[in-house]
């Protein structure tokens, strides 16, 4: 763990913040390639690819705004915390996902394929984010005795984000960076198999994101809200959105026509 990478006079350069600006890089880039590859518009995917990074930054500080509302009532100075802080993960998606579809629609862009040339690039995006969570020691697990688990001593996570310190803990930065990978080799492979349609990668990555964000839950050790006592805020999202995504699976798979690379591969064997 390295919370710091190093300092340029009176700035301080964090680890976490470098790791995510990888991760929109990363993740934007893929979506160029993917757009270009697709027959998409690359400028507007750019520009749509911008929208989602700052929807998503601001998406993710307001919902852990709304999950640590008490802690942060109690010691308003702490708000200033939230510009250090990645925040949680769903409020980014969420509101990225609203602001997306509001640009697919104003600029009039094929809406689900749009949507499919991101879902990877979010993966991909994502496992580098958590490995900046791992640097900066926030989204730590509960205590445990397996032989894989993490002990981090820096005080700087301590005192940023309530790190506990000399303690084995579960590393689920990695469990949900190693989840995402495999989510990300998934929806690569789904898109050379069975009938392609549009809108198929994107609920096809939100349904088994929900999954695997759910599962990893029950190993997360630092406080991220309950929704009647049981469920954490993100399992609650989790439980919302896996269902949905299996319902919007069945309904676009009848109402949505095939995807590009689909209509591509049947012009090359008809040719």
């Amino acid at each position: 763990m390295h919370p710091e990478l190093f300092d340029l006079g009176p700035v301080t350069v964090y680890s976490y913040g470098v790791l995510l600006a990888a991760s929109y890089l990363l993740g934007l880039q893929l979506a160029r390639a993917r757009a270009r590859r697709w027959g998409l518009d690359a400028s507007r995917v750019l520009d749509l690819g911008i929208y989602i990074i700052i929807a998503a930054l601001v998406g993710a500080k307001l919902l852990l705004l709304v999950v640590d509302f008490d802690q942060f009532r109690q010691s308003p100075a702490e708000v200033l915390s939230l510009a250090r802080s990645g925040g949680v993960f769903y409020g980014g998606l969420i509101l990225a996902v609203v602001v997306a579809f509001w640009y697919i629609h104003k600029h009039r862009l094929p809406f689900w394929t749009t949507c499919d040339v991101f879902a990877p690039g979010i993966a991909l995006g994502h496992v580098t984010g958590r490995l900046g969570c791992l640097a900066a020691g926030c989204c730590y697990g509960r205590p445990t005795t397996l032989p894989w688990g993490i002990t981090f001593t820096n005080p700087l996570a301590a005192a940023n984000v309530g790190t506990p310190l000399g303690i084995p803990l579960h590393p689920t930065q990695i469990y949900e960076a190693g989840a995402e990978l495999l989510i990300l080799a998934l929806l690569l492979v789904a898109e050379r198999r069975g009938r392609p349609f549009a809108g198929r990668t994107f609920w096809a990555y939100m349904f088994l994101y929900a999954c695997s964000r759910f599962v990893i839950e029950f190993y997360r050790g630092d406080p991220r809200g309950m929704i009647f006592g049981v469920l954490s805020t993100s399992q609650f999202i989790s439980v919302v959105l896996a269902p949905l995504s299996l319902a919007m699976l069945a309904w676009l798979s009848h109402v949505t026509p095939e995807a590009p690379q689909e209509m591509r591969r049947r012009r090359k064997v008809a040719a």
